[in-house]
């Protein structure tokens, strides 16, 4: 036996909202929050700085004092100026992006009778040796490199790509540093 056809009757329309709207909504709210606390984490409600505000203010400080550590290098041993300049340029590019200035070079000699003005800040030991020289701006960058790499889990997005790229440009420097000799 055959169904009778259905009915033509004008449906009801639904009491309550559509599914493509409670979609569109939902989505919505999901960008707004997202959108509101990417905001919430540059910034804290008692007025003092960020953890990314914090971490490129340190990042731009420790690029400065690896530059003067290049710059101690280099007036110690100036037969490596011409190897290091290029990382130092390196090096201050970083301190740039950091938001850091490029730090004034520190006046030092391979004699210990030169002393900077007592308002300069302590400038790095002179290295004893060439050798000696290289293996300190490696173990400083090595140390730049990890404190970086644990710092890319605190901060976000572009801070963190930027930390990322340094802490690697760091790691190709450690490698010219210390392979580039042999």
């Amino acid at each position: 036996m055959p169904l009778p056809p259905p009915s033509r009757t004008t449906p009801v329309p639904p009491s309550g909202p559509r599914r493509r709207t409670l979609l569109a909504s939902a989505a919505g709210t999901a960008l707004l929050v997202g959108c509101s606390s990417s905001s919430d984490s540059t910034a804290t409600s008692a007025g003092s700085p960020s953890v990314a505000e914090r971490t490129r203010a340190r990042a731009a400080a420790d690029s400065a004092g690896l530059v003067q550590k290049y710059d101690t290098a280099i007036a110690a041993y100036p037969v490596l100026a011409e190897r290091l300049s290029e990382l130092r340029a390196e090096v201050v590019r970083h301190t740039e992006a950091f938001g850091g200035a490029e730090p004034a070079p520190t006046p030092t000699s391979a004699s210990p009778s030169v002393s900077a003005p007592a308002s300069a800040a302590p400038s790095p030991a002179v290295p004893v040796s060439e050798q000696d020289a290289l293996a300190g701006l490696a173990a400083a960058e090595r140390t730049l490199v990890d404190r970086r790499t644990k710092a890319l889990l605190e901060v976000p997005g572009e801070p963190a790509r930027l930390l990322a790229s340094v802490a690697a440009a760091g790691a190709a420097h450690v490698y010219l540093l210390t392979e580039g000799a042999k």
